[in-house]
């Protein structure tokens, strides 16, 4: 059983910055992949950023320059550090992860429940 559990959001005014984690917990032998997505009222769920377990990143083009994303692998443990934030940035952001679990060899993907973030003045 693995679970993701995010932490970090809330209200934040324009300009301002938030920080982001997610902790997977259960019998994990790798994580190979962890990332963020997010989905604003009447949008899709869009990527926002992913990272690699040797820590190789990707970004979505509107928050490059703004977001970086990073993880401690002995903690499983993946961090979205949010600066000059923006109100097209509020969103529920949901953490994923590809896991292998021990005793296996299947990757299986899981997603935490979700923190909201709202910029707002």
């Amino acid at each position: 059983q693995v679970q993701l559990v995010e932490s970090g959001g809330g209200l934040v005014q324009p300009g301002g910055s938030l920080r982001l984690s997610c902790v997977a917990s259960g019998s994990i032998l790798n994580i190979n992949f962890m990332g963020w997505y997010r989905q604003a009222p009447g949008k899709e769920r869009e990527l926002v950023a992913l990272i690699t377990r040797g820590q190789s990143t990707d970004y979505l083009d509107s928050v490059k320059g703004r977001f970086s994303i990073s993880r401690d692998n002995a903690k499983n443990t993946v961090y979205l550090q949010m600066n000059s934030l923006k109100p097209e940035d509020t969103a529920v952001y949901y953490c994923h992860a590809a896991i292998i679990g021990m005793g296996s060899s299947r990757v299986v993907y899981y997603w935490g429940k979700g923190t909201l973030v709202t910029v707002s003045s």
